[in-house]
C-alpha cells in the first residue's frame, strides 16, 4: 500500500449533462449552475483537491462541415463560461479547491491575470487555471482567426503567456495595503512595481489593478500529452491532467515529467500527475460488470464523424479492423494518442469499444467500491503516483455517478488511509503539497 495517501480530483464540463436516461438531472434549462455547486458540496463532503471546470468556445462542425450534428446530440454546446461559475461554486463551498479553463489563445495576458487574481481572492486562495491552448478551428474562427496556430506554436505563445501572467501577479508585494491613516497613505508606491515586459508575442507595462492574492498567483493545471505539452506542463503546472494506457504508460509518463521537471529547475514533488480515471462501480462485482456494454454496431458511425472533428482527420476512411494509422493533428496531440494506443495493436474498433466502456481512463477498474479501491492503491504502488482525477464525462454525470464516487468509492479509500479526511490548509497550493 501506498506510504502517503493520494490526490483526488473531478474533471467536469458546464454544458447539458445526462438526458436521454431515467436519470436526467432535474435542473435541466436555463443553466443556472445549481446542479454543479450539489456536485462541488459533494466533492468537498468527501475532501478531493478539487473540481476543474473544463472549457470549449466552439460548436464542432465536422465533416459535415454545419453544426447540425452537434447541435442535435448537446456535443460541446450548449456549454456555459466557467469563470462565473466557479465564482458562484467558490461562494458556495469553504474548502474545495475551484479550477477554471482559459485559453491562452484567446485571452489577453493581463485581462487573465486580473481575473484569476480576482478569483483567488473571491475564493480566499482556493483558485486554479487550466492553462489550455485550445485546438479547434472553429474556436479560432469565433475570435477572428481563420485557423488555429501550429501545434508547438502554440505552447510558444502559451510558455511567454504564463511569463507575464507571473510577471503581473507578483507586481504587487505582500503587504503592500498599509491603510496609514495618520501618513493618509492607503498602498505603499514601493511595493508595487511596473512589469514593464516586452516578448515576441505579448507586452505590457504593468502592475495589476488588484492587490496580490492569498495565493500570490492561481494554482495552474495543464494537460501535457505531446512533447511540446510535457515540457510546457513540467516547467509550469502545480498540478497535470495526464491520459496514460495502462499502469505502464502511466510509469513511464510520471517518470518524464518529473525529469523534466528537475531539469526545468523545479521540485518534482510539487508537480502532482493526475491520471483520468473512470471506474465502473456496482454494490456487486456482477453488477459492475454488467454495467461494460460494447457500443453498437449501429453507434460506431456516429463515433466516427466525433472522432474526425475532434482530431482534424477522416476516421470514417480507417479500417476498423486495422490499429489507428500514426498521424499528427492540428488538435490536441495528447488526447489522440490516449484514444489511439499507438503500439499497442488495439485496433480503431477495438480503441472506440474500450472508451465507450470505460471513458477516459488510464487503466480498467470494475468492481465494488472495495475492489475498485484495491485496484487503485495497487496502481499507485506501482506508479509512485500523485493521484486521479474522475472525469464527469458531459454526457453521462448524473447524482447517480456522484454518490458511487463520494459516497461509495471514496469512504473505501477513506478506510485504507488512501485519501484524506479533512482539510490540513486552507490554499489550494499547500493542500495540493500537503503529501
Amino acid at each position: 500500500m501506498p506510504a502517503k495517501p493520494f490526490h483526488l480530483g473531478w474533471f467536469q464540463t458546464f454544458q447539458a449533462n445526462e438526458w436521454k436516461t431515467p436519470y436526467t438531472l432535474s435542473e435541466g434549462v436555463p443553466f443556472t449552475g445549481d446542479f454543479y455547486v450539489e456536485l462541488a458540496q459533494a466533492l468537498e463532503r468527501a475532501c478531493f483537491d478539487f473540481l476543474m471546470l473544463e472549457d470549449t468556445v466552439g460548436i464542432p462542425r465536422g465533416l459535415e462541415g454545419t453544426t447540425a450534428r452537434a447541435l442535435e446530440n448537446g456535443d460541446s454546446c450548449p456549454k456555459q463560461d466557467p469563470v462565473p461559475l466557479a465564482a458562484k461554486v467558490g461562494a458556495l463551498t469553504r474548502q474545495l479547491g475551484i479550477v477554471a479553463t482559459m485559453s491562452t489563445t484567446f485571452y489577453h495576458p493581463y485581462a487573465l491575470a486580473r481575473l484569476a487574481s480576482t478569483m483567488d481572492s473571491l475564493t480566499s486562495g482556493r483558485f486554479g487555471w487550466n492553462v489550455v491552448t485550445s485546438a479547434k478551428d472553429e474556436a479560432a474562427q469565433n475570435y477572428g482567426l481563420d485557423e488555429m496556430p501550429e501545434h508547438d506554436l502554440r505552447y510558444e505563445i502559451a510558455d511567454e503567456f504564463v511569463e507575464l501572467v507571473n510577471a503581473l501577479c507578483d507586481s504587487w508585494e505582500p503587504g503592500a495595503i498599509v491603510r496609514d491613516r495618520e501618513k493618509g497613505i492607503y498602498i505603499d508606491p514601493g511595493k508595487v512595481h511596473d512589469v514593464d515586459f516586452v516578448g515576441k508575442h505579448f507586452k505590457s507595462r504593468g502592475p495589476l489593478t488588484c492587490v496580490r492574492s492569498p495565493q500570490g498567483r492561481p494554482v495552474y493545471l495543464q494537460a501535457g500529452g505531446s512533447p511540446a505539452g510535457r515540457a510546457f506542463a513540467a516547467k509550469h503546472a502545480d498540478a497535470i491532467i495526464a491520459w496514460a494506457t495502462g499502469i505502464e504508460g502511466m510509469k513511464e509518463y510520471r517518470a518524464d515529467i518529473r525529469t523534466q521537471a528537475a531539469a526545468a529547475g523545479r521540485d518534482p514533488d510539487d508537480v502532482k500527475v493526475m491520471f483520468l480515471f473512470s471506474p465502473i462501480l456496482g454494490e456487486t462485482e456482477a453488477e459492475a460488470r454488467a454495467k461494460v456494454k460494447p457500443m453498437s454496431e449501429d453507434e460506431i458511425p456516429a463515433r466516427l464523424k466525433a472522432l474526425s472533428s475532434n482530431f482534424y482527420a477522416d476516421f470514417t476512411k480507417m479500417d476498423l479492423d486495422e490499429p489507428v494509422p500514426y498521424f499528427v493533428t492540428r488538435g490536441e496531440q495528447g488526447s489522440l494518442a490516449g484514444f489511439a494506443q499507438w503500439g499497442t495493436g488495439k485496433t480503431l474498433r477495438q480503441c472506440i469499444q474500450a472508451r465507450s466502456a470505460g471513458g477516459a481512463s488510464s487503466f480498467e477498474a470494475v468492481g465494488t467500491p472495495d475492489q475498485v479501491a484495491d485496484i487503485m492503491a495497487a496502481a499507485m504502488e506501482e506508479v509512485g503516483g500523485d493521484g486521479f482525477l474522475f472525469p464527469g464525462d458531459g454526457g453521462s454525470l448524473t447524482r447517480h455517478r456522484i454518490i458511487e464516487i463520494c459516497d461509495g468509492l471514496v469512504p473505501a479509500l477513506q478506510a485504507r488511509g488512501l485519501t484524506r479526511t479533512s482539510y490540513s490548509h486552507t490554499l489550494l497550493r499547500d493542500n495540493l503539497r500537503a503529501f
